[in-house]
């Protein structure tokens, strides 16, 4: 609805023209002659087509305008709305950083424990433990290493990782969830990963074996100083203490045993001795069995 007060200055012009070009042609027809009166027509008509044609351009302005500030006032909403959701966010992660610091800093004293632990394993070894194997015993329990591979650095988080992607399925059937936990994104040593995945995967296969009940099988990697540490820890049935610490030895099986020759984690012993290293368990019945590793970083063993 237009009002005078609404309207513009060109509209205004406009209007007074095509009133007065009226009023000139109404008042033609008694007085002037019919050329006039026909261009007067004529003018009062291209005034009121001028009028009718600015007056819909600022409508239309106006509506672009009314859009506009619609739009202007959804984005507004909406940035507010991207604003707070990444507000939200980053509390979240922030609030996942410090618990994966807590839960860091709770790795990083385990590890501490069992650097003490390993130790005190290492020099309470009994001599006939230390040589339990002879040379031919242990040349035939250690796997050979791939053409060129022996002193190449390798991941060894992503070899756990790929090895317990191998074991999902079967894993799965025996309702059992591995799970590779590391507090670095890669640690390296220079060893042959075919031996290192044979470690794993002998390891992997018998809690899969000997679990007996759905559970799971949480593999956790970190480091301190110059040492790799690796537990292996499942939720099984476990063995009892005295069973436990024969459990790398020879041929050996415990009360648990379901099938195979126990050649497993005899050849994973053989390969962590191999490269210098420490491996342990630690079991009860009822609670589980853990396997622990320690592995010298960046280790060159020539063959």
């Amino acid at each position: 609805m237009f009002t005078w007060g609404n309207l513009s200055r060109d509209q205004k012009i406009l209007l007074i023209s095509s009133c007065v070009l009226y009023v000139l042609v109404i008042f033609g027809f008694f007085n002037f002659d019919l050329y006039l009166i026909i261009v007067l027509f004529v003018l009062h008509s291209i005034s009121l087509i001028l009028f009718t044609y600015v007056s819909l351009s600022t409508k239309t302005d106006e509506d672009d305008l009314d859009d506009l500030r619609q739009e202007i006032g959804i984005m507004r909403a909406e940035n507010a709305q991207t604003v707070r959701d990444c507000d939200e966010k980053v509390a979240s992660i922030k609030k996942e950083m410090d618990d994966l610091e807590l839960c860091l800093e709770d790795e990083r004293n385990k590890n501490k424990e069992l650097s003490d632990a390993l130790e005190k394993e290492r020099n309470n070894k009994e001599p006939e433990r230390v040589n339990s194997f002879n040379d031919d015993a242990f040349s035939s329990l250690l796997p050979p290493a791939a053409d060129g591979e022996e002193n190449r650095v390798v991941d060894i988080i992503a070899i756990a990782k790929e090895t317990a992607e191998e074991f999902k399925e079967s894993a799965r059937q025996a309702g059992l969830t591995i799970n590779v936990v590391a507090t670095e994104e890669t640690l390296e040593v220079r060893a042959s990963a075919r031996r290192i995945k044979i470690m794993f995967k002998n390891i992997i296969d018998n809690s899969i074996k000997y679990m007996q009940k759905e559970g799971t099988l949480v593999i956790t990697i970190s480091t301190i100083n110059d040492d790799i540490f690796i537990v292996l820890k499942d939720s099984g049935n476990g063995l009892s203490e005295n069973e436990t610490k024969h459990i790398f030895e020879l041929n050996f099986q415990g009360s648990n045993r379901i099938s195979g020759n126990g050649l497993g984690l005899t050849q994973a012993k053989a390969i962590v001795d191999y490269y210098g290293g420490n491996i342990y368990a630690r079991s009860s019945q009822g609670k589980g069995m853990g396997v622990y590793i320690q592995l010298p970083a960046e280790t060159a063993k020539e063959e």
